[in-house]
């Protein structure tokens, strides 16, 4: 009770079973992880649809590798908010990688061009200096 106090969402009492086990833990990766439909990201004239893979920019669609677009995703989940070097690194590349970080500026030049944003002027993505990137919320 402890545990469940303390903030666990589940516990098991020993002994168990395999079958119990593994239904609790099927039952904690639904719960981290619904089934609801993929969010549709929209800044400014920016759509990012996950489900469909899709982006589009004034309703123009934008061809993107799948690098790119998971680089766009994880920018677009956080609008306005800088993402590192290294968390940007993590979620797009893996562990391992958290270093690399000539792959996320080559990564985000390319993503620039193809979104038709000028890195001297953003629409979209800016640079934060020795920390990361931002998804620019739309200005107003």
């Amino acid at each position: 009770m402890q545990a469940l106090n303390a903030g666990a969402n589940d516990y098991v009492v020993k002994p168990f079973g395999m079958p119990e086990f593994i239904a609790r833990l099927r039952a904690a990766l639904r719960a981290r992880h619904p089934t609801a439909a993929a969010p549709v990201y929209k800044v400014g004239d920016l759509e990012v649809d996950v489900a469909r893979h899709r982006v589009a920019v004034a309703g123009v669609p934008i061809k993107l590798s799948r690098r790119e677009f998971d680089l766009l995703a994880q920018l677009a989940a956080h609008p306005g908010r800088v993402m590192t070097h290294r968390q940007l690194l993590l979620e797009v590349w893996g562990p391992g990688h958290e270093e690399d970080t000539q792959y996320l500026r080559v990564y985000v030049g390319q993503l620039r061009d193809k979104l038709g944003d000028d890195p001297a002027r953003p629409r979209f993505i800016e640079n934060e200096p020795g920390v990361g990137y931002r998804l620019l919320e739309p200005r107003g």
